[in-house]
């Protein structure tokens, strides 16, 4: 049996070293594309949430209702993200959406609430397994009165 020497491994480091470098630099675009993908998506049939591109829609675990007086959903994302980072940048986007944070709690997940008039969004968002290292899990709670917008209670009578 053949023992590696010191050379060779070093020769092996210094190669891996350089496909990881040479696969690194071609995975990188610069500022002058002209198809720069979106930095965020906003959820089904509610543009007024917004969330970053890196999380991905899991429509296994999602649903969405719409009646006469009520619209809404519950809608699961998951990626790599910090969740902390992403706490924020939520927080900021509603804040830009013109929804007001009413709530915020955190222990092993984190969780903010929103409203607008008529309108409700809870956020909780858990690190999965292998903590800021794996993927991120975002649950997206709304829930929108299209009845009270109307003026109208949810039997469709005027509120007096």
């Amino acid at each position: 049996m053949r023992s590696i020497t010191n050379r060779q491994c070093f020769y092996w480091i210094t190669t891996a070293m350089l496909f990881a470098l040479m696969y690194g630099c071609a995975s990188t675009s610069t500022t002058t594309d002209l198809n720069v993908p979106p930095l965020t998506n906003s959820i089904e049939s509610h543009n007024d949430i917004v969330l970053p591109v890196e999380l991905k829609w899991n429509s296994d675990k999602s649903m969405a209702i719409k009646t006469d007086s009520f619209t809404g959903g519950i809608y699961h994302y998951s990626g790599r993200l910090d969740s902390t980072s992403l706490k924020d940048f939520i927080s900021l986007s509603m804040a830009n959406n013109k929804w007001k944070q009413v709530g915020e709690a955190s222990y092993k997940s984190k969780m903010l609430a929103f409203i607008k008039p008529n309108k409700t969004c809870m956020v909780t968002i858990t690190e999965g397994f292998g903590g800021s290292l794996g993927s991120t899990h975002v649950s997206l709670y709304v829930t929108v009165d299209l009845a009270a917008a109307k003026g109208l209670n949810p039997f469709g009578e005027p509120v007096n």
